[in-house]
């Protein structure tokens, strides 16, 4: 449901530079306690994970428990919907987004090895990255077809759940039975390869958290793929342009 209007990197300009210069602070000192419970719309409270000050005084960073973050003053009376930049020496640096991408990192870090499917390189691992996928998902299929490789230029791939039809559609039926098989990389190619699993899907799989997780971070489809320093990038991308986002030689 959307709660809030579009609002756009101009207007958010102008309400940055009519409020006054910004500064950084990190003390939550100030952070008012109540401020979630003024957060309510049409009736609804929103569904706020934390509070916090931003680095423009007044102005409170709201973050929702679907991901998105808001700018709100004390009382909550009057929100900003979009993401914070700074202008630093002629540079506009996304505030916002560098919160979500340590938090995405914070996040991943908890996630143990065993709750996941690692396709590991035989040599040399250079970098790692977390994708959340679906096997009914053809971009998914698409992108699994490179990750051999992917491991041969030494990048390392984590594959977490993310079933784009919910936890009662096909996909996480799937994932389940990927999850609950005794060789999980060879029944994660199989399935991607569109071949039908044998076995349960109905051991303690971790699956819905793994769908909770990726629903946090604001993913939306598959394969969302999440670099080492918490970006997201959505969608299918070749193993050229990935290997130069990550900082490797092609």
């Amino acid at each position: 449901m959307s709660m809030l209007p579009a609002f756009s990197f101009r207007s958010l300009l102008t309400g940055v530079m009519l409020a006054g210069a910004v500064v950084a602070q990190s003390a939550q000192a100030d952070v008012p306690k109540d401020l979630a419970d003024h957060l309510v719309v049409n009736g609804q409270s929103m569904p706020v994970r934390a509070v916090e000050a931003s680095p423009l005084p007044g102005l409170y960073e709201v973050q929702l428990e679907g991901g998105q973050t808001l700018y709100s003053d004390r009382e909550g009376k009057y929100l900003l919907v979009g993401d914070l930049y700074r202008n630093d020496s002629g540079q506009m640096v996304n505030l916002t987004e560098q919160k979500q991408q340590q938090h995405r990192v914070a996040l991943l870090k908890q996630i143990p090895d065993e709750d996941m499917v690692i396709f590991r390189p035989a040599g040399e691992v250079k970098t790692v990255i977390n994708v959340f996928t679906d096997t009914t998902c053809p971009y998914c299929r698409k992108f699994h077809e490179e990750v051999p490789e992917l491991n041969k230029r030494g990048v390392e791939v984590r594959y977490l759940a993310f079933p784009r039809a919910g936890m009662n559609g096909e996909g996480a039926r799937e994932l389940g039975q990927v999850w609950c098989n005794d060789n999980r990389s060879e029944a994660l190619t199989a399935a991607m390869k569109g071949k039908k699993l044998k076995g349960t899907a109905s051991c303690d799989t971790p699956i819905e958290s793994q769908f909770a997780l990726g629903k946090q971070m604001a993913i939306q489809g598959t394969p969302a793929l999440i670099l080492p320093d918490g970006r997201m990038i959505p969608g299918y991308v070749p193993v050229d342009r990935l290997v130069g986002m990550l900082g490797l030689e092609n």
